[in-house]
């Protein structure tokens, strides 16, 4: 046998011969922290015996009590079942509480109070609803819990010419429910018409007058990422990479478009009225020829003839009188003098 081959043999069976020593080491370390685990003090802690979604109703049926570290036991958990449904009145789910999951004071109401959307609103917190359509709901994949950024698309008018443009309106608001479905277990796509979201008091007064103001869209966030994001306004300029002067001289172009547009119309208009007279003019006309056809003709009847006065009228000559006085001119030489004498009869 070769040397190579006996040292192999030699190092498989050290390195198994520690392996063997370590795992026997670390399981003696876990036997005696488990020890040590079971010396500790111990709780109770009211977990979902079955899944609960939004809404369901609590009883003893559907709870159950474990143990729990009496130094970890969550905050707002109920020790026993009695304290969980104690009160008057039932309780119920407000979100969906898996199996084995403690029980929390936030995740369930009051007792004899209902899973009301009012009842998941937190402090000083107002539920908004606005309107959407399949595409401004992001085609119906924003659920109950989800985080959404809110955009406002609107045209204003800037130095006479139309200017449309997108704002970030609000950033990572909370979805409350999706039409009337509060429920956050529901995971399948509907396409709904209205979403309500959680807003502060401004923040709904924002969204109420931008309702009015222009058209609001959805933008779905990641489910970790709910900071806020710096954002500017983005115009049609942005969209093709024109300056504010190509934007103007286009939006000048198809004004004047629409200003030949209107006068065509306008011309056309008054063109078909003029026709539309000229129909009824000639409709007019043929209506009255239609009756005069069917009036039957009178017999003309002369008139008696009228004696006329012959009136004859003479005309005389009268020779006019000669004027009184008469002018004279006499040469002088070269010069010419008149003089007014008066004329002898």
């Amino acid at each position: 046998m070769r040397a190579n081959t006996i040292i192999m043999i030699i190092l498989a069976c050290v390195f198994g011969v520690l392996a063997v020593v370590l795992a026997n080491f670390w399981l003696a370390n876990q036997r005696s922290a488990l020890a040590r685990g079971n010396d500790l003090p111990r709780d109770t802690v009211v977990v979902a015996a079955v899944p609960l979604k939004f809404g369901d109703t609590l009883t003893e049926d559907k709870l159950r009590e474990i143990a729990w570290p009496a130094g970890a036991i969550p905050a707002g958990a109920f020790k026993t079942t009695k304290d969980a449904l104690a009160g008057n009145g039932t309780r119920q789910a407000l979100q969906t509480i898996s199996a084995n999951e403690p029980v929390l004071a936030s995740k369930i109401t009051g007792a004899g109070q209902r899973a009301t959307l009012s009842a998941v609103l937190g402090e000083g917190m107002k539920a908004v609803s606005i309107r959407v359509n399949d595409v401004l709901g992001v085609a119906g994949f924003v659920f109950p819990g989800d985080r959404v950024d809110i955009l406002l698309t609107r045209t204003a008018l800037d130095s006479g010419n139309e200017k449309s443009f997108v704002d970030v309106l609000l950033q990572s608001v909370k979805v409350l429910a999706v039409d009337q479905v509060a429920d956050e277990s529901k995971d399948s796509p509907t396409v709904v018409k209205a979403v309500t979201v959680e807003v502060n008091t401004k923040d709904a007064q924002k969204l109420t007058l931008a309702a009015g103001a222009g058209q609001l869209s959805l933008a779905l966030r990641q489910a970790a990422g709910n900071q806020g994001e710096s954002t500017e306004r983005v115009t049609l300029a942005d969209l093709t990479g024109d300056t504010p002067e190509d934007v103007a001289r286009k939006q000048a172009e198809l004004d004047r478009q629409k200003a030949a547009e209107a006068a065509a119309a306008a011309d056309r208009k008054q063109a078909n009225a003029k026709i539309d007279g000229l129909a009824q003019a000639v409709e007019r006309v043929g209506t009255q020829i239609d009756q005069l056809s069917k009036v039957k003709p009178q017999p003309a009847v002369a008139p008696a003839p009228q004696q006329q006065e012959v009136i004859k009228e003479v005309v005389k000559y009268v020779q006019p009188e000669p004027p009184a006085r008469a002018t004279i001119g006499v040469f002088r030489g070269v010069k010419l003098e008149t003089y007014d004498v008066p004329r002898q009869r």
